[in-house]
């Protein structure tokens, strides 16, 4: 007993300090990872979280210097850090609920009120803050404690070779004896569309694209569909060779969750089958974490910015008072942003000369944001501004979004079949390669999104491909023609479903003339 009333007494000592500001700096940005944690990695924070808390530690600082009263100024400074972290997220709400609204003079004139009347309430003589100490520790520290853990949650690491669906089709699988494995590429070329589609909704011929990949031996399917409307859904069935209502019991109309669905696409039924048949696993940072297959053998990813802002740290910015160092030239997260978009990109064109040179059978998973906003390219490959590309509620209007997802397209295009005349010259074994998007342009109608470009190189197999091929089939091709899979094809079939409930499906008809 005597030792629990000594780490009793001692805990009441601890809370009875007031470090419950220097917590308090800590949990905007955690929170924000926290709700973010499917889209970037945990590591995002690396820089917010010590600048936060050094903030933090300043205010606080500073109103002891001033007040000489470290409760006065533990309390004081704890509530200038949540009118100075909130900023942003009421200047998001207002703008949204009063689009066409001046906003900015008068929120800064309320803000600028509030903060002073929160110097008036923390300074009145009559009132003490050494008995709230204690109990504003606990609730800070509570606050860190569940974003912590939603952080860890989200973020934790894969456990080894596995399936993340219930019914995740995986096969015991008999290539030829004596025969080389060949390596498979697999891009995914975000939004990308059918040629039919690019001319009548653009004006835009791709005839040219389309005839180089024919004459390097590519089969372009001219009717292919999406199987769903977003990338999502769409990859978590096309690693998956099965329909996401068949896959897991979870991906029902009720549930709007993700987190099974990220992971059966980290570890999906593709995955899993070239892994066991001893291949060498590639994935590429995307800037989606949701996205990123970390644990593979080869992860590339580019070295973080030397200086300027991350997209989460932009993202961070705008969500507090500080927003308006943009506006002052100090900071310009788009352009970091589009910095980033463009160093992803150039990293998978610039490592396939080393990566097709590799003579251990290599399965590269390339997951390319493009044409896919945001536009980050000309038609030539010169560098743009995103920001140029959407309107002042950063919404893409029509005309723009057509202007730069076709300089994007353009530039892919040169950059695609440079590649494949890479690989194809550093295989000694004809590799597989599969270009396919997740889905069609935005901005188009429901069945018009469905329509994507779905282009195969199968040495020896074109003529088990057919016009209106759906990826949730690609895999099951590749494994029964090449590694002594049984997996008969499956109906091709679109759905589309609307946001938030991704498995709400409703069936889209291919009415593409074959």
């Amino acid at each position: 007993m005597n030792k629990f009333n000594q780490i009793k007494s001692s805990l009441g000592r601890w809370f009875a300090v007031p470090w419950y500001p220097l917590a308090f700096s800590l949990y905007p940005a955690l929170a924000l990872l926290s709700a973010n944690i499917g889209q970037v990695e945990a590591g995002a924070g690396i820089r917010v979280l010590p600048a936060s808390l050094a903030l933090g530690a300043l205010l606080y600082f500073i109103f002891w210097i001033i007040l000489r009263q470290v409760h006065r100024a533990a309390f004081l400074a704890t509530l200038w850090m949540a009118l100075f972290f909130t900023y942003g997220h009421a200047y998001n709400l207002i703008a949204e609920l009063v689009p066409d609204f001046n906003l900015t003079p008068w929120l800064l004139a309320g803000w600028a009120v509030l903060l002073l009347a929160a110097i008036r309430w923390a300074t009145r003589p009559k009132l003490e803050f050494a008995s709230a100490a204690a109990g504003l520790n606990a609730v800070t520290l509570g606050l860190l404690i569940l974003s912590g853990g939603q952080i860890l949650l989200g973020s934790r690491a894969g456990d080894g070779q596995r399936v993340a669906a219930e019914f995740a089709p995986v096969q015991e699988l008999n290539p030829p004896e004596g025969q080389p494995l060949p390596d498979v590429y697999y891009f995914i070329l975000d939004s990308y569309t059918r040629a039919d589609l690019l001319e009548s909704a653009y004006g835009y011929d791709n005839s040219e694209f389309i005839a180089g990949l024919e004459q390097r031996g590519f089969y372009v399917a001219s009717c292919a569909q999406s199987n769903y409307v977003r990338t999502e859904i769409s990859l978590g069935s096309s690693l998956n060779m099965l329909y996401l209502q068949d896959l897991d019991p979870l991906f029902n109309p009720e549930n709007i969750g993700r987190t099974r669905l990220w992971d059966s696409l980290k570890h999906s039924a593709v995955r899993y089958n070239f892994e066991s048949l001893g291949y060498q696993t590639v994935n590429y940072a995307t800037g989606f974490a949701w996205n990123e297959i970390r644990d593979v053998d080869i992860f590339y990813s580019p070295p973080p910015l030397s200086s300027g802002l991350s997209e989460f740290e932009g993202l961070f910015l705008r969500t507090t008072l500080a927003r308006y160092a943009e506006n002052l030239g100090w900071v310009d997260s788009d352009a970091v942003m589009g910095q980033g978009f463009r160093d992803r990109f150039n990293l998978v064109f610039d490592s396939l000369d080393g990566l097709s040179s590799n003579p251990d059978p290599t399965f590269a998973y390339i997951h390319l944001i493009s044409p896919h906003p945001p536009f980050v390219f000309g038609p030539d490959g010169q560098p743009t501004d995103p920001s140029d590309f959407w309107n002042a509620k950063r919404v893409y209007p029509g005309t723009l979004y057509a202007q730069g997802y076709q300089n994007q397209l353009t530039y892919l295009n040169t950059k695609m079949l440079a590649a494949i005349d890479t690989i194809l010259a550093n295989s000694d074994t004809p590799p597989i390669i599969i270009l396919q998007g997740d889905h069609g342009p935005w901005l188009q109608p429901k069945a018009k999104r469905m329509q994507i470009l779905n282009a195969y190189y199968l040495p020896g197999h074109t003529d088990a491909l057919y016009p209106d091929i759906t990826p949730v089939n690609t895999f099951r091709l590749v494994f029964s023609l090449y590694f002594g899979g049984d997996y008969p094809l499956l109906e091709d079939t679109a759905y589309f479903s609307p946001v938030p409930r991704l498995y709400e499906f409703s069936e889209i008809p291919n009415d593409c003339e074959k």
